[in-house]
């Protein structure tokens, strides 16, 4: 079966916006299933904001092992109960990746328990994406540095908790830097937020790019599932 994936993406900006269709054509969400579809070891489908339950029914999130979400012009249309869900799945043991502008979804935000606020502009500057734990398995095949012609610029203060694990650091041609691969455990699952991604510039066409991302998946893959979350009363083990 593999690692089960579901991709995410509120699917708005390719409808509405010519510039962003012409750079994915199959949507932001089906440029990532494509490759990541052509990994042996990961099997994957797409869900949509406009889909009845955003695409996220029950059956879908029971065979998911790792949910990865791009938002950004909706995220307010995204029903809190379904937020509710993905988040207990997360407490459960699912894997979790936010990516670029998914930092001020709700379920992010819901997860970190912070503003998740930050500083950002968008003038085409370049970024170099610095690997600050090249042992780290989401860091794996990726060289010191990531090199991206455009993207927007995400700066800090990233108001989020101080990650678990830092992978990457990116610094931009303006000179500003973020904490741009951010990993947390929530519950039995494992978060990784990867700050590249704006819808106007081919940032996931690239090889690099999409080497981390499915680094991401096989990192944040379930080890433990609960099968509820509970509090039980438990007898000793031992004679008191």
């Amino acid at each position: 079966m593999g690692i089960r994936v579901t991709v995410w993406n509120e699917y708005r900006h390719e409808k509405s916006e010519a510039r962003v269709s012409e750079i994915y054509p199959k949507g932001i969400h089906g440029a990532i299933a494509d490759f990541l579809g052509k990994d042996p070891e990961i099997t994957v489908r797409t869900a949509t904001l406009d889909e009845p339950e955003h695409g996220l029914t029950d059956e879908v999130l029971d065979n998911t092992d790792v949910l990865i979400w791009w938002g950004h012009m909706a995220h307010s249309e995204v029903r809190d109960d379904i937020v509710e869900k993905v988040c207990t799945k997360v407490l459960k043991g699912m894997g979790f990746i936010a990516l670029h502008s998914a930092h001020f979804s709700k379920v992010f935000k819901r997860l970190m328990g912070t503003a998740c606020t930050l500083r950002w502009r968008e003038i085409e500057e370049s970024e170099r994406l610095w690997v600050v734990e090249p042992n780290h398995p989401i860091a794996d095949g990726i060289g010191p540095y990531i090199e991206l012609e455009h993207e927007e610029m995400y700066g800090e203060r990233f108001d989020i908790p101080t990650p678990d694990e830092l992978v990457f650091i990116g610094w931009f041609k303006g000179g500003d830097v973020f904490r741009s691969g951010c990993c947390f455990k929530r519950g039995y699952g494992k978060v990784f937020y990867f700050q590249p991604g704006h819808e106007t510039f081919p940032i996931y066409y690239n090889e690099q790019i999409q080497r981390v991302i499915t680094n991401a998946v096989k990192w944040s893959k379930p080890t433990i599932w609960l099968d509820k979350i509970e509090a039980p009363k438990v007898e000793p083990l031992e004679k008191i």
